[in-house]
């Protein structure tokens, strides 16, 4: 165990202040991610350096499409979450059913500085589960990271309170968002967790650091035109040029809807692109929706195929059939 950050004591209990869901623990009382306990006043965390998973994925994966396309990255994750939603894809990792080894913040930075089977990774991206419950470690291993050279990347719900937001994006050079629903009952009911909350931390990242949004449509619950409209026109008062990620679900864990028809999908993308300029389909397996396309002339730039570039028409990040510069990181 080692001890946790962003926390306080006082009148018998130990209140977390690194996440919205605000628990008051008592001794040895375990918080809503499961993750962090309270003992004699202090608060432990106890994934700390506990590795589930690890892998060298290309960055599309992430989903990352503006964010060194065509490269690769070791991504490696805990176990814990501060949400949990009914349809997760991980929730071995999530609800710590999974097993962990220990990997020190030094060694995993010297491992991602390797190649692997002749691969290099640009960096390390903490995904999997939900790395803002992973905190004390991810800021160890990005401050390493960063002083040699890597890119971090985090892959989080956004659930996060705004000090410790602030000091990751001393370290974090690419996000992808979860904002898994535009309305808060979905939030309550779903995810058990707040929805404004996602909001600032998406509205707190804009310029600070990449981002791009992935949001999982499902069936009845948050895949209506008006809400896909709300969506794309508060993201667009942002950024217009932040990526959307609209992602087809499939049941798993708990939830056994349906999966999303193409045709919803289909039909939120062209509502999202009336407001932004880059939007996506996830798991549809069909490549003209997982291309990037010039805004200006409309030509592809970028044509994808399960979650590898696998033909980049830029010139640095100009088109090179318009000459118009892209919001992509090369």
């Amino acid at each position: 165990m080692k001890e946790a950050r962003y926390y306080e004591s006082g009148s018998g209990t130990v209140n977390c202040l690194l996440c919205p869901q605000r628990c008051h623990l008592r001794d040895n009382e375990i918080g809503r991610c499961g993750v962090r306990q309270a003992r004699d006043g202090k608060l432990y965390t106890l994934n700390y350096g506990r590795v589930a998973s690890i892998a060298l994925d290309p960055i599309e994966k992430k989903p990352l499409y503006h964010f060194y396309p065509g490269s690769s990255i070791v991504s490696v994750g805990s176990v814990g979450c501060n949400l949990s939603c009914g349809f997760c894809q991980n929730y071995q990792l999530s609800t710590r059913q999974a097993d962990t080894e220990y990997l020190s913040a030094e060694e995993l930075v010297a491992l991602a500085r390797e190649p692997i089977h002749g691969e290099k990774s640009i960096g390390i991206a903490y995904t999997y589960s939900e790395p803002i419950v992973w905190f004390e470690y991810v800021m160890d291993v990005a401050t390493k990271a960063k002083s040699v050279g890597l890119k971090n990347v985090l892959v989080t719900n956004g659930e996060i309170r705004e000090g410790p937001l602030d000091e990751l994006l001393t370290v974090i050079d690419a996000m992808n968002i979860d904002v898994k629903a535009f309305n808060q009952r979905f939030y309550s009911e779903i995810c058990s967790g707040p929805f404004k909350s996602v909001l600032e931390t998406v509205e707190r990242c804009v310029g600070r650091c990449h981002i791009e949004i992935t949001t999982l449509l499902i069936p009845s619950l948050n895949d209506s035109d008006e809400e896909i409209r709300m969506l794309a026109r508060w993201l667009a008062q942002l950024d217009d040029t932040i990526p959307l990620h609209l992602s087809r679900y499939f049941p798993h864990h708990r939830m056994n809807l349906p999966p999303t028809p193409l045709d919803t999908l289909k039909r939120a993308y062209d509502i999202a692109s009336e407001s932004l300029k880059y939007v996506y389909l996830g798991n549809v397996g069909d490549p003209k929706y997982a291309t990037t396309y010039c805004p200006e002339c409309g030509n592809p730039v970028i044509r994808r195929s399960a979650y590898y570039s696998v033909q980049v028409l830029l010139d640095g990040k100009r088109c090179r059939n318009c000459g118009a510069t892209l919001a992509i990181i090369v």
